[in-house]
């Protein structure tokens, strides 16, 4: 048997073994269904908490406002970054895009040390008080984290580790910004570590075990 007739028969016997592949759909599409499970969970606490205390809240410092639409901002710039580096050939730039938002939620947050009144109908957290919002994020942060990693597993990213970066900061910061919802207390220095802490935690925990179950290999 001459080698074209060999290589054609090896070529047939591989294309009888392939299955049809259902193309992926848009990263920023991909993005928005993940982000219709986070706006459920909103709904949910609104309906048990209401909006009143949180708006009340705000309106007495509106810092608060901008640190949660940092939040809320920071979890959909890194949601979209992480489905978009999923798809091979993609830049690697695309993993700044949350860098923005981030900077808002963080300096939004710092201000809250900086002030010497608190908002009205609200007190400072003790540090038990603070260590239930870790448990908070990080507790909200496990379930919204191993959907994303599921759904990007059929995308085969080719930088697991830092595609589960960003699934953990997308994460951490949907669940503190759900966690704004019922979250009755003033943004003092030891509320503000705890949340730090808490980020950390849930961002280093996806890079360790997310990246692992991201990766092909």
């Amino acid at each position: 048997m001459s080698d074209t007739r060999r290589h054609e028969t090896l070529i047939d016997a591989l294309g009888a073994e392939l299955v049809p592949v259902r193309r992926l759909r848009p990263p920023w599409l991909r993005m928005l269904g993940w982000l219709a499970l986070v706006a459920v969970v909103a709904v949910l606490l609104f309906a048990h908490f209401g909006d009143a205390p949180m708006l009340r809240r705000w309106t007495g410092a509106p810092d608060l406002a901008w640190a949660a639409i940092g939040a809320v901002l920071t979890a959909i710039a890194a949601a979209w970054a992480a489905f978009t580096l999923a798809v091979p050939g993609r830049s690697r730039a695309w993993a700044w895009l949350p860098l923005p938002p981030a900077l808002l939620w963080i300096a939004a947050s710092g201000l809250g040390c900086l002030r010497t009144w608190l908002v009205p109908d609200t007190s400072i957290a003790t540090l038990h008080q603070s260590a239930d919002c870790l448990v908070f994020i990080i507790g909200f942060s496990i379930p919204l984290s191993g959907v994303l990693v599921w759904l990007l597993r059929r995308a085969c990213p080719l930088r697991p580790v830092l595609t589960a970066v960003l699934v953990g900061l997308a994460s951490a910061a949907a669940s503190a910004s759900l966690l704004e919802i019922c979250h009755p207390y003033d943004a003092a220095a030891t509320d503000l570590l705890t949340h730090a802490l808490a980020v950390l935690i849930v961002v280093g925990a996806n890079a360790a075990m997310g990246g692992r179950l991201l990766s092909r290999h």
